[in-house]
């Protein structure tokens, strides 16, 4: 029951936009032209910013459980949720080259050492596939969304959903694990 109220809680925070960063930008015309690319700069440091977060914490965790990815751990669940959050802009931005290197200035500014200027390209563009391809993040914010009106409604339903969630960290942890093997021994 306790692991349920934390998944639940978890739930709200996401779906109440706490893990989201914003990749949308205002861009009126020519003269605002500067603006829009400095807004664009910074909303994709910040993600980078909490994707190499989000990531440093998943690769902790990872050593700690032996180098495997526990879906089941709550931790990694919200980290996971982090991440894919963060990475929302890659998948409509995974082709401009200032975007994606303004995102891995963020995340080697905040991994700790795990993203550095060597591997900050690869780890990116693991990242990009591993959201281009996939309806990862609208399906997270629906089944957010939907979780936190099952909760209110019944507490049965939010254990079916908190089942359902492990389960779609599941399908993160092939992607994930080889991601954070790729580390080495850091």
């Amino acid at each position: 029951m306790k692991k349920i109220i934390l998944f639940a809680t978890a739930i709200m925070m996401a779906g109440c936009g706490f893990l989201k960063n914003s990749t949308t930008t205002n861009n009126t015309g020519a003269t605002t032209q500067a603006t829009t690319t400095t807004q664009t700069a910074n909303t994709a440091v910040s993600a980078g910013q909490g994707a190499g977060t989000a990531l440093q914490a998943l690769y902790a965790q990872y050593k700690a459980d032996g180098n495997k990815y526990n879906y089941k751990n709550m931790q990694n669940i919200i980290n996971t949720m982090s991440l894919v959050s963060n990475c929302e802009g890659l998948k409509e931005n995974y082709k401009d080259k200032t975007y994606l290197k303004e995102f891995g200035k963020g995340m080697v500014a905040s991994s700790l050492g795990l993203v550095t200027q060597n591997n900050v390209e690869t780890v990116t563009n693991s990242l990009v596939e591993m959201v281009k391809n996939s309806e990862t993040v609208k399906n997270a914010q629906t089944q957010t969304t939907q979780a936190v009106q099952n909760a209110a409604n019944q507490a049965q339903n939010t254990a079916n959903q908190a089942a359902s969630y492990a389960n779609t960290a599941a399908q993160y942890a092939g992607a994930l694990s080889t991601l954070l093997g790729a580390f080495g021994g850091k």
